[in-house]
C-alpha cells in the first residue's frame, strides 16, 4: 500500500498534513481517499489544534483531480440531496472547531484549488499559480469552486477565473483576496508555523467558539454545494465533454510539461 499523504503533530499540537504524488500532486481516488480519512481524523482529535496543509513539491500544490476518473463516472446519475464525499472533506476543513491553513507553493487548480478554498486561510508563494479549468474541459467546478470563489474575491471576479479557465498570478489572487498574503518560499513556512503556533497556544474552547461564529455568517453554502452538483453531474452526459477530456489528456494534460502550461493548453482545445 502506497501512501501519498503524511501527517506530523508536533508538541504544539499543530498537525501538518504533507501531499507527496509525483510528479504533480494530481488528485487521483486514491490520494483523494487518504486525504479524506486524515482530515476527518484530525478534526475529531483533542490533542490537534491547528491544521496545515502543504506540498512536498514546490511547483505543485494540488495540480487538480485527476481527469482520467472523472472520464469513468457514470453519465447519468442519481440526482444529489445532500453532499458528496469530496464536498464532505472540504466541508470538514471549514468547519472544524481548529484553524486549517493551506501553504500553496506553485500551481494549484480544479479540486486541489476547491481544498484550499474551504480552508479558513491560504498562504501563497511568488511563484503559486491559481486556476478553476473546469469549463474548457466541458465541466464546472465540481467541488466547491463557484460556491467558495464567489464568496471570497466576489462575483465577477469568480467569474473571471471560472468561465476564463485561465492562470491567476499569486499577487493578483493576493489582491482579490483569494490568498490572505504572499510570502517570500524562504519566509513562508516560518510565518505559517508561527501562526498556526500562535492559535494553537490560545484556549481550545475560544478558538472553536470563535471560528464557528464566523462560520456562522458563511449562509447558504450547504445548500449551494448540492446545486453545485447536479450541475457538474449534468455536465458529464455531454458528448462533447468527453471529447474535451480525451483531447485534454492527449494535449499534455495531467504530465508535468502540459501542467506547467495549463492556461494555455486548455485554451488550445
Amino acid at each position: 500500500f502506497m501512501t501519498w499523504v503524511q501527517v506530523d503533530l508536533d508538541g504544539r499540537g499543530v498537525a501538518t498534513i504533507t501531499v507527496d504524488h509525483p510528479p504533480i500532486n494530481l488528485v487521483t481516488i486514491e490520494v483523494f481517499f487518504e486525504l479524506a480519512v486524515e482530515i476527518e481524523r484530525l478534526a475529531s482529535d483533542q490533542s490537534v489544534r491547528a491544521v496545515v496543509v502543504r506540498s512536498a513539491n514546490p511547483e505543485w500544490f494540488l495540480a487538480h483531480f485527476d481527469v482520467e476518473a472523472i472520464r469513468q463516472f457514470p453519465r447519468e446519475q442519481p440526482i444529489p440531496t445532500e453532499i458528496g464525499p469530496y464536498d464532505q472533506m472540504c466541508e470538514t476543513l471549514r468547519t472544524m472547531p481548529k484553524p486549517t491553513i493551506a501553504v500553496i507553493a506553485g500551481r494549484v487548480g480544479g479540486g486541489g484549488s476547491e481544498l484550499a478554498l474551504a480552508c479558513d486561510m491560504r498562504f501563497a508563494t511568488p511563484e503559486a499559480i491559481f486556476s478553476q479549468p473546469e469549463v474548457a474541459v466541458g465541466i464546472i467546478p465540481g467541488a466547491g469552486g463557484t460556491v467558495r470563489l464567489p464568496r471570497l474575491v466576489g462575483r465577477s471576479r469568480a467569474l473571471e477565473v471560472v468561465l476564463g479557465c485561465d492562470d491567476i498570478d499569486a499577487v493578483t489572487a493576493e489582491r482579490w483576496g483569494w490568498v490572505n498574503r504572499v510570502l517570500p518560499a524562504e519566509e513562508i513556512d516560518a510565518f505559517v508555523d508561527r501562526l498556526a503556533g500562535r492559535i494553537a497556544s490560545f484556549p481550545a474552547h475560544a478558538v472553536a467558539a470563535a471560528k464557528a461564529s464566523v462560520v456562522r455568517s458563511e449562509v447558504g453554502v450547504e445548500a449551494d454545494l448540492v446545486a453545485e452538483s447536479i450541475a457538474f453531474n449534468a455536465t458529464l452526459a455531454s458528448d462533447e465533454t468527453h471529447d474535451r477530456m480525451q483531447r485534454f489528456l492527449v494535449a499534455g494534460g495531467q504530465t508535468p510539461e502540459g501542467e506547467r502550461r495549463l492556461g494555455q493548453l486548455v485554451g488550445e482545445l
